[in-house]
């Protein structure tokens, strides 16, 4: 097992040795984003795998089928939801619904992704994400999750520390800045909270970016109320509810026959 065991680790360790030169060679380690680099990876482990392809056409015809369910590629992890409104796992903080504070949840770390789960019941999926290259902590923040307590508080936003990764779009970032700029700070906190409520609560959170876009480019601020009516739901797509009174005599029915049950039995 020894020898198996350093064959792979060799070849483990050749490929790490290959693309950390093909970094070097591009003159940058940087890539747009995770799926650039795993393909970046695909390339280099294709060249490789090309060098070998009269041995692996060898070894084809002997190979078995692969397992029905995939190992476990994940590290599990159990983190409990602070007061914060989420849990830092990686020097990363993540955002969770306020419904789970003070929850341990278990969470399945995978590459790219963190399944949260309470017991057997899957939560939900939120993307992984990274300590900077600095060794300082970062955030992977949705602001579903905490818009329903920077309502109640609304100047926090001032000096949150993961305020510019709460804007879900740049244009919420810059209504932001515009509102700094030219209204006393406890407005211009109120007045962003609740563009973010808007979008969260009437779920139009691209189309009320371009709408704040075309406010910002013409130098106006955005007004809430005009905002509110025009984002409101639309009367005509309401569904018309009709509620019928029913007599009282059906209930004294019920009770009858219920007491003469009683006492036949």
């Amino acid at each position: 097992m020894a020898h198996e065991n350093g064959s792979i680790e060799s070849a483990h360790g050749h490929l790490k040795g290959a693309i950390h030169d093909a970094l070097l060679m591009r003159g940058s380690s940087d890539l747009e984003d995770l799926g650039a680099y795993r393909a970046f990876v695909d390339e280099i482990v294709s060249r490789r795998n090309a060098t070998h392809g009269k041995g692996i056409d060898v070894e084809r015809p002997h190979l078995q089928d692969l397992p029905e369910r995939r190992s476990t590629d994940f590290e599990e992890v159990i983190v409990t939801v602070t007061s914060t409104g989420g849990f830092i796992l990686g020097k990363v903080f993540y955002t969770v619904p306020s419904r789970l504070l003070g929850h341990r949840l278990r969470v399945r770390l995978f590459d790219d992704r963190l399944d949260l789960f309470i017991g057997g019941t899957h939560l939900m999926t939120l993307p992984r994400g990274r300590a900077k290259a600095n060794g300082k902590h970062d955030q992977v923040v949705n602001y579903h999750h905490v818009i329903h307590s920077l309502r109640k508080k609304p100047m926090a936003l001032l000096h949150l520390a993961y305020r510019d990764k709460l804007f879900p779009r740049a244009e919420y970032r810059r209504a932001f800045e515009a509102l700094a700029a030219r209204l006393p700070e406890r407005q211009a906190c109120k007045a962003t909270v609740e563009l973010l409520s808007l979008a969260h609560d009437r779920n139009c959170e691209a189309a009320l970016a371009l709408e704040l876009a075309r406010i910002l480019e013409a130098g106006d601020l955005p007004d809430l109320a005009i905002l509110r009516s025009r984002f409101a739901p639309d009367p005509t797509s309401l569904p018309t509810v009709t509620v019928r009174s029913v007599s009282l005599d059906s209930y004294e029915a019920l009770v009858g026959s219920a007491e003469k049950a009683g006492e036949r039995a």
